[in-house]
């Protein structure tokens, strides 16, 4: 990822001084006085962040934001303006501009913004990247994101794929266990032919016998015809049992034949029929604990747990919270007809230190909504729904995910590194800032990082 920096104005000190500043943090950067020839400019390299004073003879700082905006809309644009215009400035966020700068600025005020801006100017380019890898390897609709434990998943997915094993992806509600069995169809040499899923949990045991086996006409009181079931339909390709662990006892015998004789037979029916699929089963029950109290077979549990594929809480992988965020907008934004091409700082920072005891789903939603309601061309942080903005409402989310019984002095290291990893995505990961935020001493914090292994970029 480059670190490459456009200024545009048209008065050479502001220039000099903003080349040094960032230079001096390791930024490459290039300052130009004429706005025109800076779009040119932009047009034929790579640029990951522009910053733009607002008034300038040729074209206004809002110009220039809008022709970014139209022909890279992926980059971040930062205003600087004087005190007197910072209306303008305002104008322009709503336009779609990341951020502002009075001037006469502070270095630290600089220094902050832009290293946000990076941030999510490298957020949407590994976004692009990953859309174009995994639709390459998985399809298009698959896992997105960048750390560690999501990559993880990915490559045992790939692992996996090619296989004929059974898969079990545990994980908590909203985490996309779907996808990942959509993936490892996709990229298996089954992806030609049927992915079937059922939601174990949306049918009572009645009904999903009959779903899963399919029916014989006249077999029960409404069988007016033949029915073939998702065993069947599933033929040649991948059945995805959802909320396996909601099958009755009765349900789970009769699924432990089919996967031990790969025959089947159909509801009122005595022709046996044989079936090839590759099963792939999600839950976010903790099984053992399930056959611990009598609830679901140990036998079966391990007819479908051969590979298991345990995909981690969205709060365990926060780094792709602004990559997943860039990537519903872009969804929600085409397909709602809207022109929302980012989010400010602010709206980064709240969506990554919330807890999300819905997950991916929740932030999807969260996004999509914020998308059709929002007036203006960026997400700002009064455009996000309330729980997500009041910190009483954070804390008790972050509370009610606790298990009934703890122990209380782990629960409590939890409950202060949670408090020490969303000071630090406030403060942009300012240490000092952190600090003053917690009302810590630095040493303190520090201490307090290297104990709960939180990781400090600054």
């Amino acid at each position: 990822m480059g670190n490459h920096i456009l200024i545009i104005d048209d008065e050479k000190n502001y220039l000099l001084v903003l080349e040094a500043i960032l230079e001096e943090e390791g930024y490459t950067v290039t300052a130009l006085g004429d706005p025109v020839m800076a779009m040119t400019y932009l047009d034929e390299s790579e640029v990951d962040v522009v910053i733009t004073d607002m008034k300038m003879p040729g074209m206004t700082g809002q110009q220039v934001l809008e022709t970014v905006r139209k022909r890279h809309p992926h980059v971040p644009v930062m205003i600087m303006t004087a005190f007197g215009t910072i209306d303008r400035a305002v104008d322009a966020m709503k336009s779609g501009a990341f951020d502002y700068i009075t001037k006469p600025f502070s270095n630290d005020e600089i220094l902050l913004s832009v290293g946000k801006a990076m941030k999510l100017s490298h957020a949407e380019q590994q976004n692009r990247l990953l859309r174009e890898s995994l639709a390459e390897k998985f399809g298009k609709e698959t896992i997105i994101g960048n750390s560690k434990p999501i990559q993880d998943v990915l490559t045992l997915a790939g692992k996996v794929a090619p296989t004929r094993s059974n898969v079990l992806v545990t994980g908590e509600s909203g985490t996309g266990k779907e996808l990942v069995a959509r993936a490892i169809h996709i990229a298996s040499d089954r992806k030609d032919m049927p992915f079937i899923s059922v939601n174990c949990m949306s049918l009572n045991p009645g009904v999903l016998e009959s779903e899963l086996f399919g029916h014989e006409k006249g077999s029960f009181t409404g069988a007016m015809a033949l029915k073939r079931g998702r065993f069947e339909l599933a033929q040649g390709g991948t059945l995805f049992l959802d909320e396996i662990g909601e099958l009755s006892q009765e349900m789970q015998v009769k699924l432990l034949r089919v996967l031990q004789e790969r025959v089947i037979e159909r509801v009122g029916g005595t022709e046996t029929i044989a079936v090839d699929f590759r099963l792939v089963a999600a839950t976010n029950k903790n099984l053992q604990e399930e056959i611990v109290a009598g609830r679901f077979r140990e036998d079966l549990f391990y007819r479908l747990n051969v590979v298991n594929i345990h995909l981690p809480p969205l709060r365990e992988r926060r780094e792709d919270i602004p990559i997943l965020a860039s990537h519903f907008l872009r969804k929600f934004s085409l397909e709602n007809n809207r022109q929302v091409h980012g989010f400010t700082p602010g709206a980064i920072d709240y969506l990554s230190a919330y807890e999300w005891p819905g997950n991916v789903r929740q932030l999807e939603n969260v996004i999509e909504r914020c998308v059709v309601l929002s007036s203006h061309d960026v997400i700002d942080v009064d455009d996000l729904p309330a729980e997500l903005r009041d910190e009483e409402m954070q804390f008790k989310s972050a509370v009610d995910l606790l298990p009934l019984k703890v122990n209380l002095s782990e629960t409590l290291e939890k409950i202060e590194a949670a408090l020490i990893r969303r000071a630090m995505v406030r403060s942009g990961f300012v240490q000092v800032k952190t600090a003053e935020l917690l009302d810590v001493s630095k040493s303190l914090l520090q201490y307090k990082l290297k104990k709960y292994k939180i990781s400090a970029k600054n």
